[in-house]
């Protein structure tokens, strides 16, 4: 009996150490500025959750087309509502608030290694080229994803 409950411990324990939750806040004031995810870059194991939490009114979160790993799902949250995404796919995921996207309201998130940084790099132009300010804040956060 101690060998099987021992056995069940072990695979409980084992099982939380393959997939982890975070937290991200959607905020009008951050300690990076004004309309921000905190944190604006996370670093996470694939198959791990991000929960997306609209800590402040006016906002969502969703994955932008073409700055995620190919093949991945992606996500488009509600307004105003939490929206909880499971990381399939190894790479970086650039993502918005659709409302406040030309302020820059981005993030990143690198699940495992940032294998598809190039490409993001390359493609994150477009989405740069609608910002009216906080120009530079992409370009910082996928210099973090490294």
């Amino acid at each position: 009996m101690k060998n099987v409950l021992a056995g069940i411990a072990i695979a409980c324990m084992a099982s939380t150490v393959w997939a982890a939750e975070h937290t991200v806040e959607m905020k009008n004031m951050g300690a990076e500025g004004t309309m921000v995810f905190e944190p604006a870059v996370l670093k996470v194991a694939v198959g791990d959750t991000v929960h997306f939490m609209p800590t402040d009114m006016g906002h969502n979160s969703e994955s932008v087309a073409g700055l995620v790993p190919a093949g991945s799902a992606g996500w488009k949250g509600g307004m105003n509502q939490k929206v909880s995404v499971t990381l399939d796919k190894e790479g970086v995921y650039v993502y918005q608030c659709m409302p406040h996207a030309i302020m820059a309201m981005v993030g990143v998130v690198v699940a495992g290694e940032p294998t598809n940084l190039d490409d993001v790099k390359a493609n994150a132009a477009s989405l740069n080229g609608r910002f009216v300010m906080n120009k530079e804040r992409l370009n910082g956060y996928l210099e973090q994803a490294k």
